[in-house]
């Protein structure tokens, strides 16, 4: 660098301070209230089985996301959004069995399925940004 020349400006962001930073945290606890107000009008004899398990699904996404960025490590990082992508799977598959229920109506499944696929395409960004591959070979 010669003498006189300009220092260059690093205008990368801050490193991220907290989980709540990320759009993908944030959209997957708008899920959680999506689904939480869905499982409300569920049969009362549904609160041990499926009311429970799509709001543990839901409430796992975003929690996997904040403990991993706690984590110390990329990997470790890496691991809990894997983790959380697969609950984001595993809450799609419920809705689609709640809806073969009868329990909500196809358009409100719809508006998950929109949801879920926002979510897991900011997960799958986020992998890709810290170097892995979203989809397996």
């Amino acid at each position: 660098m010669e003498p006189n020349a300009p220092a260059k400006i690093d205008v990368r962001k801050p490193l991220l301070r907290s989980y709540r930073e990320l759009v993908v945290w944030q959209k997957a606890v708008a899920l959680i209230i999506e689904v939480y107000s869905i499982t409300k009008g569920f049969p009362r004899d549904e609160i041990y089985g499926l009311t429970s398990q799509l709001r543990r699904s839901a409430v796992s996404i975003p929690s996997n996301i904040a403990e991993g960025q706690g984590r110390a490590t990329k990997g470790e990082f890496i691991q809990f959004l894997c983790h959380a992508r697969g609950s984001l799977f595993e809450l799609e598959t419920q809705i689609v069995i709640a809806k073969e229920l009868a329990y909500i109506a196809p358009e409100v499944e719809e508006r998950v399925r929109v949801q879920v696929t926002e979510v897991a395409r900011l997960l799958n960004g986020l992998l890709t940004s810290l170097g892995i591959s979203s989809r397996k070979s």
